[in-house]
């Protein structure tokens, strides 16, 4: 898909009644993020984001280094989704066996997939199921965590580095909430993460054994807060109670992060309860929706449909009256192809882009050519004008 030069020749803008919105979920990008609601926190460090825009709402100490402890294994899962096969075969090795901490007990030499690894690993918390899917996935463990790091730096959390795939105590194994937070954010794209963090308990082969380890999620809001989508707890004496969770109610559907926080599933729902007091999801325009018809020139045809090439859609402060945008041309010229970018929507409030979507051509735009020009004259000439054979 290309995009084409915008001309800014005309801009239309909607005020949209917030009463009247449908709520659909999206995911059109936030270019500009307002000013966060600074809240107090008992974590050191907290941040609330709204999923589809990443669009902070709440936050406290929100870019603070703190250690994060197994809420590492939330992008240790995402590197499992990016980059593994889930029906692999993993043979545990000498390093993964008898990690300290948290673990599903995994025997060395024993073979299990890299999906149940997966599960192990969020749901039990397993550290030597982490240390296992490091060394399956990168080669050893030092490698994984380069590759984990750099993909934090990828999703612009340049204040996270990964010194293992766990999140047991190391010099140097920071993150921030907010960085966590969009880590987060990736990973519940992929719809086998977010059933797992869903799941309160399951349950996966045991080799050698004539029953399956039964995998317990501790992640109490599952069950006690309502439209609670996950995620991932964490705890050292180091780092404190860390807490990775999410939840989604009408349609703004909110993660949050707590650091260090010794209530943890109380603050993390007392933060939500702000959120979802605070804000309502903005819904402007559904993916593929019709935005207007465009005349063509120099074409085969003399108009076309332009359309919203993704769902338009952001978090506003109750009460408040957002703006909807339109960036195009008044005319186009034939020779696009359909997908061409031609122009932008965007969701505008208190001077601020809250988040866009590019507008796209829903098809092609053919040139017309000396032979349709042609045929056009000879399909709208008269046949009494027409010369007859003598």
């Amino acid at each position: 898909m290309k995009k084409l030069p915008l001309q800014k020749l005309r801009s239309f803008v909607i005020v949209l009644c917030c009463a009247l919105l449908t709520v659909i979920n999206g995911n059109a990008r936030a270019e500009e993020t307002p000013a966060s609601t600074t809240i107090s926190s008992s974590a050191k460090s907290a941040v609330l984001i709204e999923r589809s825009t990443g669009m902070i709402l709440l936050g406290h100490n929100t870019d603070q280094a703190l250690p994060m402890a197994s809420t590492t294994k939330v992008m240790t899962a995402l590197m499992v989704l990016e980059k593994g096969n889930l029906d692999d075969v993993v043979t545990v090795g000498r390093n993964a066996y008898g990690v300290p901490g948290t673990s599903i007990y995994l025997s060395l030499g024993e073979k299990i997939t890299l999906r149940d690894l997966l599960y192990g690993l969020m749901l039990a918390s397993g550290n030597d199921a982490a240390v296992a899917i490091a060394e399956h996935i990168g080669g050893d463990v030092a490698t994984f965590c380069q590759m984990m790091t750099e993909r934090a730096a990828e999703l612009g959390c340049d204040s996270t580095v990964f010194v293992n795939p766990h999140g047991l105590p190391a010099s140097g194994h920071h993150t921030t909430a907010y960085d966590l937070a969009m880590i987060a954010r990736e990973a519940m794209k992929h719809d086998l993460f977010r059933e797992i963090v869903s799941t309160s308990r399951a349950s996966i082969p045991w080799e050698g054994r004539s029953y399956n380890r039964i995998l317990n999620n501790k992640n109490r809001l599952l069950t006690q807060y309502e439209g609670a989508t996950g995620i991932k707890t964490g705890y050292t004496k180091a780092a404190g109670r860390c807490l990775v969770f999410g939840a989604k109610r009408d349609g703004l559907d909110v993660i949050g992060v707590v650091l260090c926080c010794g209530d943890w599933f109380d603050e993390a729902a007392r933060i939500m309860d702000l959120g979802f007091d605070q804000y309502e999801q903005f819904t402007a325009l559904a993916q593929g929706e019709t935005v207007r018809v465009l005349p063509v020139q120099e074409g085969t045809q003399d108009t076309v449909y332009i359309c919203a090439e993704q769902a338009l859609t952001a978090p506003v402060p109750k009460g408040d009256i957002p703006i909807l945008e339109y960036d195009m041309p008044d005319i186009l010229i034939a020779g696009l192809e359909a997908g061409d970018v031609v122009g932008e929507a965007r969701i505008m409030l208190g001077g601020n882009t809250l988040a866009s979507t590019p507008l796209v051509l829903t098809q092609s735009l053919a040139t017309a050519d000396y032979h349709y020009h042609l045929r056009q004259i000879i399909e709208q000439w008269p046949l009494s004008q027409l010369p007859l054979a003598e």
